[in-house]
């Protein structure tokens, strides 16, 4: 029997150039997919009344450490060189299969609860084989689309981090692939998180690279954040191995030289930039207009909740406010006016959704208000104190609202948060969440206290 769900009388902005925004519009959803955008449509079905809402499509995070949710805000002041140290040489040898699904449960709803209906796990915790499992299982519990990337075991810094001869384990890298994903058309789906060049010597960044593409999987990659790694060329080195292709996500690219930016977008490579964590943790300027004038089509992603906001309101601004003052800075002291191609806040959600889509790899499925598409949905309440009275739809979502009037998120067409209220056991997750912040720092501890003088 066809399900059918109508989001009626919101302001529909749907990211579908052909349909553009609806001032006053529906969306109907039938088994999951989206039917129909129009200003009005009759259908037997539930309805959802829209009235005062901004009807858009579900944000996508193509970056996320998920597993580092039950150790939420304990390196607030943290730079990246802090980072491996507190957090990937501390904390993440202690994580159990059990802190890995607690991360990845809580992380996915406060994905969801946010607005945020597709993620890219960057899974990068899997110390034993247990670990990528419940990872999985996590983010099925959440309901979320999601495409998790099997990453490395944390078990040792200075082995997997620092011109490592380890390689990402093929023979379980296989079993997750034909376990969890033998078909690339569910809700959640593969990938393959390296480490690339200058983290890995080039046989074992010649090997992971050859596992992905043997098993069809898309790679993503830290490259550039920070001068460090600039300095490691690690795209000019990827082009140097003859690796370089459309299946690729290079993440950060802060210290990117123009060379590499051409190679990039010559091979057909994506971006995904996390603009809080670059400007606070010292990885460069986000490079979001860099990406935009060498063609290609920056993504936004959160990262780390270590140390910044989980939502992508916070990194739309971030990255709005950042190229914006570096454009105007720039122009004061060259005393030159400032251009008329700046960033602007419809940018901003097109980057945060349909960008995002396709950096993911899913643009056929999500990313934009469009009939045969999955419905991943979110409205926006627009009469809030902080949203009302709306003059610019675009503007108001991406600077005004914030994850409070986020008021209804479907995910494939199932109704996951409505009225304001994250629909599902969200006690249990902040439960077993808590658990494990409390089980890993009493290890910290521990692990602290037989440390040698």
């Amino acid at each position: 029997m066809t399900t059918r769900t109508l989001l009626r009388s919101g302001h529909v902005i749907s990211m579908d150039p052909d349909i553009g925004d609806l001032p006053q519009g529906d969306v109907l959803v039938e088994d999951g997919r989206i039917a129909a955008v129009e200003p009005e449509i009759s259908a037997d079905a539930e309805i959802l009344d829209m009235t005062g809402h901004l009807v858009i499509p579900g944000f996508v995070d193509t970056h996320r450490h998920t597993w580092e949710a039950p150790i939420r805000g304990v390196a607030p002041d943290a730079t990246l060189d802090d980072y491996f140290v507190d957090i990937l040489d501390t904390f993440a040898p202690l994580y159990t299969p059990q802190d890995v699904y607690a991360g990845n449960l809580a992380g996915a709803l406060e994905c969801v609860n946010a607005g945020i209906t597709t993620l890219v796990d960057w899974s990068h915790i899997n110390n034993t084989p247990e670990h990528p499992d419940a990872a999985i299982q996590g983010l099925a519990d959440s309901g979320i689309r999601a495409r998790y990337a099997y990453g490395s075991a944390n078990t040792s810094l200075a082995e997997y981090w620092f011109e490592s001869r380890i390689a990402i384990p093929a023979d379980d890298v296989r079993r997750i692939r034909s376990t969890y994903f033998a078909s690339d058309d569910g809700l959640l789906t593969m990938g393959l998180a390296t480490r690339g060049p200058g983290f890995c010597l080039d046989e074992v960044v010649t090997a992971e690279w050859a596992m992905a593409r043997e098993l069809g999987l898309p790679i993503t990659v830290h490259v550039a954040m920070g001068r460090l790694a600039g300095r490691f060329g690690m795209v000019k080195q990827l082009h140097g191995l003859g690796l370089l292709g459309p299946d690729t996500t290079y993440v950060h690219s802060c210290y990117l030289s123009g060379e590499e930016w051409r190679m990039v977008a010559d091979s057909g490579g994506t971006v995904s930039i996390a603009p809080q964590v670059e400007l606070q943790m010292g990885h460069g300027w986000p490079p979001v207009m860099q990406a935009i004038e060498h063609g290609l089509r920056p993504s936004l992603s959160i990262d780390v909740v270590t140390t910044v906001p989980g939502d992508m309101f916070t990194q739309i601004r971030a990255a709005f406010g950042a190229e914006r003052a570096r454009v105007n800075a720039d122009c004061w002291q060259a005393n030159m006016p400032v251009p008329d191609t700046m960033l602007t806040a419809r940018q901003m959600l097109e980057i945060a959704t349909v960008n995002g889509a396709h950096v993911a790899g899913l643009e056929d499925r999500t990313g934009s208000l469009t009939p045969g598409k999955r419905a991943d949905i979110v409205a926006i309440d627009a009469t809030a104190l902080n949203v009302a009275p709306v003059h610019d739809a675009a503007a108001a979502v991406t600077l005004c609202a914030d994850v409070s009037n986020v008021d209804t998120v479907l995910v494939d067409g199932v109704i996951r948060k409505r009225d304001g209220r994250l629909l599902g056991d969200t006690a249990r997750a902040l439960r077993l969440v808590g658990e494990s912040r409390d089980r890993l720092l009493a290890a910290k501890e521990a692990k602290g206290a037989k440390a040698p003088a």
